[in-house]
C-alpha cells in the first residue's frame, strides 16, 4: 500500500463519518416530529456502510507475484452504500390527548428517536472523524520526510 492510497483510504473514512454525524444530528432534530412529509412521524435512519471492494484482483489462474495480489484485493477504504429507514425499533406512543396528532384514543406517535443512542452513535462518529484526520496528519508527515530525504 502506498501513500497515495492510504490518502484515499482515510479521505474515504472522513467522507463516511461526515455523513453518519449529519445522519445523527438529522435524527436528533426530529426527535419529536409527530408529523413529516410521508403522513406519519419521523423514522429514524442509520447509515449503512461497505467497504470499498478489491480493484481487478488476478484470478487463479492469472500470473502475479504475491505482492501485486496481494495490493489488487486489498480494500479501498470504506463508502456510504444507503441510508435506511430503522424499522426494527418501535415508535413511542404517549397518551396526550390534547395534542393536534392524538388518534381517536388520544395517543400521539412518536419517532423511534432515542436522544442517548443517537449522542452515543454521535461520540462514536466523531472520535472516528478524528482519528481518520490523526491518521492523514501522520501520512502528510511521512510524505514531507519523503521529500526532505529526496533533498
Amino acid at each position: 500500500m502506498g501513500l497515495f492510497d492510504a490518502l484515499d483510504t482515510a479521505a474515504s473514512a472522513l467522507t463516511a463519518n461526515r455523513t453518519w454525524l449529519d445522519v445523527v444530528s438529522g435524527n436528533l432534530a426530529n426527535a419529536n416530529t409527530t408529523r413529516s412529509t410521508n403522513g406519519g412521524p419521523y423514522v429514524r435512519r442509520q447509515v449503512v456502510l461497505e467497504e470499498r471492494g478489491p480493484q481487478n484482483a488476478p484470478g487463479v489462474g492469472g500470473m502475479a507475484t504475491f505482492g501485486e495480489f496481494q495490493q489488487a484485493a486489498m480494500a479501498r477504504g470504506v463508502e456510504v452504500s444507503g441510508i435506511q429507514e430503522d424499522t426494527a425499533t418501535p415508535m413511542r406512543r404517549v397518551y396526550e390527548p390534547g395534542h393536534p396528532d392524538a388518534d381517536a384514543a388520544g395517543y400521539v406517535t412518536y419517532p423511534n428517536v432515542n436522544p442517548v443512542t443517537e449522542m452515543v452513535d454521535l461520540i462514536a462518529a466523531s472520535r472516528a472523524y478524528e482519528a481518520n484526520t490523526t491518521s492523514l496528519n501522520a501520512i502528510k508527515t511521512e510524505f514531507m520526510r519523503a521529500l526532505d530525504v529526496l533533498r
